[in-house]
């Protein structure tokens, strides 16, 4: 039975977005024949692999994200794997993103599958929970499934979001937050982690409810500064806004790993993917950049970034990504652990010029060419959608172009 939208929806309404087996999904939305069967995304069971994702349908034995892939062949023997094509899924995940900012500017995406939506009455002219379900039929359309947590904070529609999957929505009304959490064990409350709740065990403290009822001198002792935090979030006290940006400082994309990752290849062809949607994301704002970033993040999650600041602006991956792949080959070496890596730019000029690293006349002659190319697959992409064509990036790098994430 579903919610009434005739009940009023008093104060700020924050919707929080998540795909169902995304990476699965697409897969199976693209092979007919994989429709119904156990589908596990992730690397080789025969070698050190691990799940990215997988369908309903291999859940429904026991497998999970980011399980050793051996396991997971062990407990669904029958499955069909499917390596990752993270380009597909940076493209569905573009058309899902155009779907929510077709009703509301505040979008705040998390991931590559999940965003937050500030959708509070008078900002949009709809009922919250009309937009909801409207927001989830038209992702159906795309041959593919979300589900929809709705609240007053980012802190509830986040845990509502994962109460009914898949494709659920799940509300909760201002006022009722804390009725909610209560029951809920304090490892759904994002930010609490095994360590943290084993730590809160050992003093009792095993549900929502029971977090909300402490001081914040009593919350800082067990928790140190984080504590007040939690325990305000625990009660359904969230102020956070939904961050967007209208006039951005900066511009980038990030892609977590599956597991830990040490081959070069394998880290080249990540920023590479994401070298070509930030590229892309300039072009369409009318803006070059000076200044690139990669961001990396160890096993051990130290997060070192390291920049470059370059002569002259420009939006064209070919042009960026010898500049992020000398800063990486200077940051990383190959057998270290990473579990992220992200690429961004800033410094930006509403034009972009001739960005020349190397010297000679000849980039010059060559740079026009290039721009218009890059504005003529734009443009068929626009149209056709991201899958009507693509072009290789040109570099001093191994490997082709690879996974495509949600901005960051």
């Amino acid at each position: 039975m579903s919610e009434p939208t005739e009940r009023l929806w008093t104060g700020r309404a924050v919707a929080h977005m998540d795909m169902d087996a995304f990476f699965a999904a697409v897969e199976q939305l693209d092979d007919p024949e994989l429709r119904g069967k156990a589908v596990i995304v992730g690397g080789d069971p025969t070698k050190r692999g691990v799940v990215s994702t997988c369908s309903y349908e291999a859940r429904a034995f026991g497998v999970r994200s980011a399980m050793p892939s051996a396991q997971a062949k062990r407990l669904c023997p029958d499955a069909v794997w499917v390596t990752s094509h993270f380009g597909r899924y940076g493209e569905m995940s573009r058309a899902v993103r155009a779907i929510l900012e077709t009703y509301t500017p505040h979008v705040e995406p998390t991931s590559i599958d999940e965003a937050y939506l500030d959708i509070t009455p008078g900002t949009t002219g709809e009922h919250p929970l009309s937009i909801a379900r409207r927001i989830q039929a038209e992702v159906d359309t795309l041959g593919l499934s979300c589900s929809i947590g709705l609240g007053s904070c980012k802190t509830i529609a986040k845990i509502a979001s994962d109460h009914k999957k898949p494709h659920g929505i799940t509300v909760v009304w201002p006022g009722e937050e804390a009725e909610f959490l209560a029951a809920l064990p304090v490892r759904v409350l994002p930010g609490v982690g095994a360590r943290t709740a084993t730590q809160l065990a050992r003093v009792g403290i095993r549900r929502l409810g029971e977090l909300a009822a402490l001081d914040d001198a009593t919350a800082r002792d067990f928790l140190s500064r984080y504590g007040p935090d939690l325990t305000a979030r625990a009660r359904g006290i969230d102020p956070r806004p939904v961050h967007y940006e209208r006039d951005p400082k900066s511009v980038s994309n990030e892609h977590t790993f599956a597991t830990d990752v040490r081959e070069r290849a394998e880290v080249e062809r990540a920023l590479s993917g994401l070298v070509s949607h930030v590229a892309e994301r300039l072009r369409k704002s009318g803006l070059a950049a000076r200044t690139f970033t990669v961001k990396l993040r160890y096993a051990d999650f130290t997060t070192p970034t390291i920049r470059r600041t370059v002569d002259v602006a420009t939006d064209l991956p070919e042009e960026m990504l010898p500049v992020a792949i000398e800063l990486l080959r200077q940051s990383w070496s190959p057998g270290a652990g990473l579990r992220l890596i992200g690429f961004g730019t800033s410094g930006f000029e509403e034009t972009a010029v001739q960005l020349d690293l190397f010297g000679g006349d000849k980039a010059a002659d060559e740079r026009p060419k290039r721009k218009a190319l890059a504005e003529g697959v734009d443009a068929v992409k626009a149209r056709f959608g991201d899958g009507a064509i693509s072009r290789g990036i040109s570099s001093r790098h191994e490997g082709p172009a690879g996974p495509d994430t949600q901005p960051s």
